[in-house]
């Protein structure tokens, strides 16, 4: 096996605003394993709020990578094990899992979803992201676009701004970014037809302290983002938090993502697949865990300007899976 890697900037489309800062490109790492004539793709991008340096996981590449090369071709889920125990991050440990999987399938002549026996018979529509600005823009952005579904981001709470949203015919929800604080969430709870949305998402800054004030019970449907990174996160949210955002990168891999979200829904969550600011090389590995979840938000690809593979396409909201074996995956 060859692996082979290198940082790629993906700028993008217009400025992405979000309570965390203003972003007009995302760096991100693609990584590539091949054997046999066949390779497979993974990618991982530097998320400034998750702490992501690619320069520290390009000399992780480069120390492991000749045991990397050297482990041969396996089911993924014993590369993933062989992956936990180099103890890598979890975003560096996605790439080459996604990777892996990609090219275990094109060897196999088998798709991600086949080998994994998942229904594809129910697709949920992916949201398409409305950046942080005053709510006149972000309506006028929302009856300009062809998605059905909107994901507004916030910066604080602005109840006008919320009670003006609800007003319009449009289909959306709240991604705060962690700007809530405890008396947001509970004036944001008491707004008038807020059960409506469809969720509000990652309203406050991770931890239990900040959570804890949340109920699992209210009228509006609380969704946890970054503090949903793990399965084992899932039993301290179940009272608290309705609804997970699971999203690979995140997880550490398809292996774990798939895992976790199979356990979300036996424990009565309500999941969604969500993504970072990604190529399709990212949004194609998440978006085959899109039929097990009741949300999606798989818009990552659509948002840059120099999307580099082809492979699942999200168009205006709709999921058209890759058909082709692996996870589907070409690079242009």
């Amino acid at each position: 096996m060859v692996l082979q890697w290198h940082i790629l900037k993906l700028p993008l489309k217009e400025t992405f605003s979000i309570s965390y800062g203003n972003y007009q490109y995302r760096e991100a790492l693609l990584v590539q394993l091949s054997h046999a004539g066949s390779t497979g793709y993974g990618e991982c991008t530097a998320i400034t709020y998750y702490q992501i340096d690619l320069l520290q996981f390009d000399q992780l590449l480069h120390y492991h990578q000749k045991a990397l090369e050297g482990f041969g071709i396996h089911h993924p889920c014993e590369f993933y094990t062989f992956l936990t125990q180099l103890q890598l991050p979890d975003f560096l440990k996605s790439a080459l899992d996604c990777a892996y999987w990609d090219l275990f399938g094109k060897l196999e002549q088998r798709s991600f979803i086949e080998m994994n026996a998942i229904p594809t018979t129910t697709l949920p529509v992916s949201s398409w992201t409305i950046s942080v600005a005053p709510v006149a823009t972000q309506l006028e952005k929302m009856r300009a676009s062809a998605w059905p579904k909107f994901k507004v981001k916030c910066n604080g709470l602005d109840v006008s701004a919320i009670k003006q949203l609800l007003a319009s015919d449009f289909t959306f929800s709240l991604d705060s970014n962690a700007s809530y604080t405890p008396a947001d969430c509970a004036v944001l709870a008491d707004i008038q037809g807020i059960e409506r949305i469809l969720y509000a998402e990652q309203p406050m800054a991770v931890g239990y302290e900040n959570y804890k004030h949340l109920k699992a019970t209210d009228a509006i449907r609380w969704m946890a983002d970054e503090d949903a990174q793990h399965l084992s996160d899932l039993v301290a949210l179940q009272p608290h938090y309705p609804s997970v955002n699971v999203k690979v990168m995140k997880c550490g891999g398809l292996t774990p993502a798939l895992e976790m979200v199979r356990t979300a829904k036996a424990m009565g969550f309500t999941v969604m697949l969500g993504c970072m600011t990604e190529s399709t090389v990212g949004i194609s590995a998440g978006a085959v865990l899109a039929p097990l979840c009741d949300f999606a938000d798989l818009d990552g690809s659509n948002l840059i300007a120099n999307d580099i593979a082809t492979g699942t396409a999200i168009v205006n909201g709709k999921i058209e899976l890759a058909t082709t074996p692996g996870l589907g995956i070409q690079l242009k």
